[in-house]
C-alpha cells in the first residue's frame, strides 16, 4: 500500500543551518538556536506559517554561506519555542523531504527555493522481514540500555510506519552526521531499514562492551570515588525534581510582599509568582515570566522624590546655573508656586524650541535640581519604531518595556523630569508612528493611565514633568504640537555671550583641563574677537569649543615647562594674541563689500541655527524675453515670492522710478541667492528680492547698513513674518544698523534684548514704496514713511 502524499509545500521557505545534527520527517527534533542566521530563520517562520528548512552544514562555520549547506533536507514546523538568554530554544516536527534548488542569503535573512521530495513505498515482505529484524535489534538494545522507561519502549515498539520507524530510530540511535544525511537522502525504504539494522548491531555491540568496562570499573571503586558519585547522583535528582527552585521562589515572594506595590499591582505579581511556580525551568516560558515579574518589581510604582516646593530657592538655582532664558524659569517658578497652593496640580508638559547650543537640555537639568527631582533623558532622535514608546507585546522574541518605563525604572521615582530630546527628529516608519504614541504620554487628561504593552498594566504619569526640545516646530506632528506648552529660547546677544562664557564655559573649560582659576584670564575684548570672527551662532557651543581650545593650548605650555623652571606667570590672553592660539579668523564683517554694487540687497533669514543674513543678488540680461531666473536652491514658496516682487515692479514701474522700456520688453531678470549649496525657502525674502531687483534696474547700491524682512503681496503691502528676535540678533552681529520689518511685527519688538534696541534703529513699514525710501533714499539719509516716523523700538513698540 502506497503511503499518502506529504501536504503541499510553499515554493520557499527560510532556512536553518545546522550543525552536527539532522533532522527526520514524521519525527520531533529539538533545537537550540543561537546564530544570528537561524534567529532569522526562526523569527521569519513564526512570522508566517512556521514552516522552515532544517539543512545539515559541512562545517562548523558560525556564520554559514549557502554553499556550506546540503541540498537535501527536511521541511518542519514549530511547534514549541522558548527564549534562552541570548537565543532560543524550539521544537520542531518534521514534516517532509524536500531539495533546496536555490539557496540565497541577504545579510542575516538565508532562503531557499525548494521541491518536494515524496517517499512513496510497497509494504513487500522483504520489508517486514527487516521490520522484525530491527524489532528483534530494539529488545535487545533496551534491555542493555538502564534508566530507559517502559513508555519510551512501548512507543518505540508500536510504531506500524516502516518508514516513521527508520526515522525516529535514526535520532535514537548514536550515528555521525554524515550517516545520518545519506539516510535521509536514500530514497529506497529496503537501504534506509538495512542501515538502520547495520547501526542498531553496532549499537548493541558497543553497549555489551561498556557493560564490561563498568562492571570492571565498579570492583575497583574506592569508597571516597563511590562517595563521590553517589553525591552527583543526589544533586542531580534534585535538579529533575525542582527542589533547588524553592529558594528562588521564596525570594520572588518576599520581593513582591516587602516592594509595598498599589493593590492591583500586587495582584499581578502574586498571580504570575504562582504561575512560575507551577512550571519547571525547563519550561518554554519560565525565563519569560521570569523577566517580566522583575520588570513588574523593578518599576517605582509607589516611590515619589519630594518636591522642593520654595519659588524663591528654585529661581536662585535656575540663575545659578543659566543666565538670561527668563520666561523658562517664570514657568517654573509658577508651577511651583501653584503646587504650594494646591498639592495635586498634574505636570505641565513644556516644549522648548531653539537653535542648537542655547542650553535646552542643560536647562532640563536645572529644572531637575531645582525642584530637587530626579532627571532622565529620552533621545528620540532618529525614533521610527512606535514599540519605542509602547513597548513590545510578550509573546514576541526579546520584548521589553517601552522607553518611557524603562526611563522610569532608570529615574527610581514615579515624578521624575523627563527631557525628551529632539522631538522634532522623531520619524514614521513601517512599524508605526513613534509620534502616535506619545500623543498619551503628552496628553495631561490621559497619561494617568499610560497602558505599556509589555506590562499591560496602566502606569501613572501625571506626576511626571515632561520636558520635550526642538530646533523647529514645522516637523512636529500636529495633535502633539497641541498637547505641549511652546517657549522659544532665542539665541543670544554679544553681551550675553560675554557674559555666560566669563560666568559659565570659562571655568567649566579651565577645571576640566587642570587649570586652576589663577593660571589664565581671557580680557573682555578677547572675548568679543572670538565671539565676532571665530563663532557666528545663536547659541554658545562653538564659543566653550573655542575657549577649550585656548585652555588646551595654555595647559600644554605649563605642562611642557622645564621641573626645574621658577612658577609660571598667569597667563592673560589679549585681543592681540587670539590669533595665536586660533588661528586667522573664521568670519569677517562683509556687508560693506557684498553691496557695495547695484542690485545687491541684505536680507535676513530663520534657520534651525538660528537667524542668518542672506546676500540677495540681481541683475538684468540684455535681449531677454520678459523672463526670471531663479538660481541658489530656492524652494517653491521662494520662487514664488520673487515672481510676486516682479509682477508689482512691473505693475507700479512709473511710480518706481522704473520709466526704460528696455526693461519692460527687452531684459530678463536674473535673482541669485549664495551660498548655492544649501536649501532656502520661505515668503520672508520678498521686499529683498524686489528691493535687489529695483536696485538693478535703477543702478543704484542699496544702503550697506540696512537689512529687511518681510513677505510682499502683487499690490505690493509687507505682511508679518516669524523670527523677528532671531533676524535682529543675526542683523546685529554683521554690523547692520538699519533693521526693516513688517509694520504688523511692530509689537515684536518689546521682546528685543535692550542693548539692540538702544544700538539699532528699527523701521516698520507697510508697503515697498516705503521700504525703497529707507534702503534707496534720494537724499543719502533715511527717510521718514508713512506709517510712523524711523524710530528705535523703545518709541515704537507699544
Amino acid at each position: 500500500m502506497a503511503k499518502p502524499t506529504p501536504p503541499t509545500l510553499p515554493s520557499e521557505l527560510p532556512v536553518l543551518p545546522l550543525r552536527r545534527t539532522v533532522a527526520f520527517p514524521l519525527t520531533l527534533q529539538p533545537l537550540a538556536v543561537n546564530r544570528p542566521v537561524s534567529i532569522d530563520a526562526v523569527n521569519r517562520a513564526l512570522g508566517a506559517d512556521r514552516l522552515i528548512l532544517l539543512l545539515l552544514q559541512d562545517n562548523d562555520a558560525d556564520d554559514p554561506t549557502p554553499e556550506d549547506l546540503r541540498r537535501i533536507g527536511t521541511v518542519a514546523v514549530i511547534r514549541q519555542m522558548a527564549k534562552a538568554g541570548g537565543g532560543i530554544n524550539i521544537i520542531t516536527e518534521g514534516v517532509a523531504r524536500a531539495r533546496a534548488d536555490v539557496v540565497t542569503r541577504v545579510g542575516t535573512s538565508m532562503r531557499a527555493k525548494i521541491t518536494s521530495l515524496p517517499e512513496p513505498y510497497e509494504r513487500t515482505i522483504e520489508v517486514e522481514a527487516y521490520v522484525r529484524r530491527i524489532q528483534e535489534l530494539i529488545e535487545k538494545t533496551l534491555s542493555l540500555t538502564t534508566g530507559l522507561s517502559e513508555e519510551l519502549r512501548a512507543v518505540v515498539m508500536s510504531i506500524d510506519d516502516p518508514l516513521r520507524l527508520a526515522y525516529v530510530l535514526a535520532t535514537l540511535i548514536d550515528m555521525k552526521p554524515a550517516d545520518k544525511q545519506a539516510l535521509l537522502e536514500e530514497s529506497d525504504l529496503l537501504k534506509k531499514l538495512g542501515a538502520i539494522a547495520d547501526a542498531l548491531t553496532r549499537e548493541i555491540s558497543l553497549l555489551e562492551l561498556k557493560g564490561k568496562i563498568e562492571s570492571q570499573a565498579q570492583q575497583e571503586m574506592t569508597d571516597a570515588q563511590r562517595q563521590y558519585y553517589l553525591r552527583q547522583q543526589l544533586k542531580a535528582i534534585e535538579q529533575e525534581l525542582g527542589e533547588g527552585e524553592g529558594n528562588e521562589l521564596a525570594e520572588l515572594r518576599k520581593r513582591v510582599e516587602d516592594a509595598k506595590l498599589p493593590e492591583p499591582i500586587v495582584a499581578a505579581a502574586r498571580r504570575e509568582v504562582d504561575r512560575l511556580a507551577r512550571m519547571g525551568a525547563a519550561s518554554p516560558e519560565y525565563q519569560m515570566l521570569r523577566t517580566y515579574i522583575d520588570w513588574l518589581l523593578d518599576v517605582p510604582w509607589s516611590v515619589m522624590t519630594p518636591d522642593r516646593i520654595d519659588p524663591v530657592e528654585a529661581r536662585r538655582v535656575l540663575d545659578e546655573d543659566h543666565y538670561d532664558l527668563d520666561k523658562v524659569k517664570e514657568r517654573i517658578v509658577e508651577y511651583l508656586a501653584v503646587r504650594k497652593l494646591k498639592g495635586d496640580m498634574k505636570g505641565p508638559i513644556l516644549c522648548f524650541v531653539g537653535a542648537p547650543g542655547v542650553g535646552k537640555t542643560s536647562l532640563g537639568q536645572s529644572i531637575a535640581r531645582a525642584m530637587s527631582r530626579k532627571f532622565v533623558r529620552i533621545s528620540l532622535g532618529g525614533v521610527r519604531d512606535e514599540a519605542e514608546i509602547r513597548g513590545h507585546r510578550r509573546t514576541y522574541i526579546g520584548s521589553m518595556p517601552g522607553r518611557i518605563v524603562q526611563a522610569l525604572k532608570q529615574a527610581g521615582s514615579m515624578n521624575p523630569v523627563f527631557m525628551l530630546d529632539e522631538v522634532d527628529k522623531v520619524s514614521v516608519g513601517y512599524q508605526g508612528d513613534p509620534a502616535a504614541a506619545l500623543l498619551e504620554v503628552l496628553d495631561p487628561g490621559q497619561n494617568h493611565s499610560f497602558r505599556d504593552h509589555y506590562l499591560e498594566i496602566p502606569v501613572d504619569l501625571s506626576r511626571v514633568l515632561f520636558i520635550t526640545t526642538s530646533n523647529q516646530l514645522g516637523t512636529i506632528h500636529p495633535a502633539l504640537l497641541d498637547r505641549m506648552e511652546v517657549i522659544a529660547l532665542a539665541g543670544y546677544t554679544e553681551e550675553e555671550k560675554v557674559h555666560i562664557a566669563r560666568k559659565y564655559l570659562l571655568p567649566r573649560q579651565m577645571s576640566e583641563h587642570g587649570l586652576p582659576p589663577e593660571a589664565m584670564e581671557i580680557t573682555d575684548a578677547a572675548l568679543r574677537l572670538v565671539i565676532a570672527e571665530y563663532t557666528r551662532e545663536a547659541g554658545v557651543r562653538n564659543l566653550e569649543r573655542q575657549l577649550g581650545t585656548i585652555a588646551r593650548k595654555v595647559a600644554a605650555r605649563l605642562a611642557t615647562r622645564p621641573s626645574d623652571a621658577p612658577p609660571a606667570e598667569k597667563t592673560t590672553v589679549d585681543r592681540d594674541q587670539v590669533d595665536d592660539y586660533l588661528g586667522v579668523a573664521r568670519f569677517r564683517k562683509e556687508v560693506a563689500f557684498r553691496t557695495s554694487r547695484p542690485g545687491v540687497a541684505t536680507g535676513v533669514a530663520w534657520t534651525e541655527t538660528g537667524g542668518d543674513v542672506l546676500f540677495i543678488e540681481a541683475t538684468l540680461l540684455p535681449g531677454g524675453n520678459q523672463n526670471i531666473i531663479l538660481t541658489g536652491q530656492l524652494g517653491n514658496v521662494m520662487q514664488e515670492s520673487a515672481r510676486a516682487a516682479l509682477s508689482h515692479l512691473r505693475a507700479r514701474a512709473e511710480e518706481l522710478g522704473i520709466i526704460s522700456p528696455e526693461f519692460l520688453a527687452k531684459h530678463d531678470i536674473h535673482v541669485h541667492v549664495p551660498a548655492g549649496a544649501i536649501p532656502k525657502d520661505g515668503p520672508s525674502a520678498g521686499v529683498t528680492i524686489a528691493t535687489a531687483i529695483l536696485s538693478a534696474v535703477r543702478n543704484r547700491p542699496v544702503r550697506q547698513d540696512v537689512a529687511m524682512t518681510g513677505e510682499i503681496t502683487l499690490s505690493g503691502l509687507v505682511l508679518p513674518v516669524g523670527g523677528i528676535r532671531e533676524k535682529a540678533l543675526a542683523a546685529r552681529r554683521f554690523g547692520i544698523k538699519t533693521f526693516i520689518l513688517p509694520a504688523l511685527n511692530e509689537p515684536d519688538l518689546v521682546e528685543l534684548p535692550e542693548e539692540i534696541r538702544r544700538e539699532m534703529t528699527f523701521v516698520p513699514v507697510e508697503t515697498l514704496e516705503q521700504v525703497i525710501k529707507v534702503a534707496m533714499p534720494e537724499s543719502g539719509k533715511v527717510e521718514k514713511v508713512e506709517s510712523g516716523k524711523v524710530s528705535s523700538p523703545v518709541e515704537s513698540g507699544r
